[in-house]
């Protein structure tokens, strides 16, 4: 239907990294929202994910079964079909990392399984995003539930203590410009921190944050990211890339 009314496609998860155009969008949009999308079945030597699941979920029921996989990834928002198309992770360890075999959806609608060896991962990406993302199969192994639960506890105090949790926003803006170069670092030297344009605001908090003071708008997000560009690349000659994902 898309392909003979010439519409893009968009596949969306949580929506936990979208920044959609104020004007809507001329396109299809579609959510694994089905409870087929969500199952986990855990198994001797890994478990298998939808790509509806959302990750906290996974990380609950795997510290109950005393499973170990996720735990690092405790407060990252969103599903598993979204954390492995952008590659989601800690300075630790990327879901990537986990993956043994991905089942996908092409846009002509074949389905077929993509083991490790076929994917690349890589900061923030991955060669799954030109796929709809179904399910997966994950590297596990067993832990005291003790253990986990300690994991979890401090990556959650981690990020309560360090971002902006109480406002909307679209997480991370901007990707780190390489392992030891904060993006957060670099719009903070700028002096951006507190910057408003209307209802979106750079976090006082954590720089590569831009929240919503109340209504923002799209509009005002990009012109944020515009300013922090510039600014960016004015003081210190590094051209920032966009993690969040901008549908226009």
């Amino acid at each position: 239907m898309a392909k003979g009314r010439k519409l893009a496609v968009f596949v969306i998860g949580a929506g936990s990294n979208i920044l959609a155009n104020d004007k809507g969008l001329n396109a299809l949009v579609i959510k694994l929202g089905s409870s087929c999308f969500k199952e986990i079945d855990f198994k001797a030597k890994g478990l298998t994910v939808g790509a509806g699941c959302m990750l906290s979920r996974v990380i609950s029921l795997s510290k109950n079964k005393c499973v170990s996989a996720f735990e690092l990834f405790a407060g990252i928002p969103g599903t598993i079909g979204g954390a492995l198309a952008m590659n989601a992770g800690v300075r630790e360890k990327n879901i990537g990392d986990l993956v043994e075999e991905v089942q996908v959806m092409d846009y002509n609608g074949k389905i077929k399984g993509l083991k490790r060896k076929d994917i690349k991962f890589a900061y923030r990406s991955s060669s799954l995003a030109k796929y709809i993302v179904l399910s997966a199969r994950f590297r596990s192994r067993s832990k005291k539930r003790q253990e986990l639960e300690a994991v979890v506890r401090e990556r959650l105090s981690w990020r309560r203590d360090k971002q902006e949790l109480s406002l909307p926003s679209a997480g991370c803006v901007f990707k780190n410009p390489s392992e030891t170069i904060s993006a957060g670092i670099l719009i903070d030297l700028c002096g951006l921190k507190g910057k408003r344009i209307g209802d979106a605001c750079i976090c006082p908090r954590h720089a590569n944050f831009i929240v919503n003071m109340g209504n923002a708008s799209a509009k005002h997000v990009l012109m944020l990211m515009r300013l922090v560009k510039t600014k960016v690349k004015n003081k210190f000659n590094i051209d920032l890339q966009p993690e969040i994902k901008i549908w226009q």
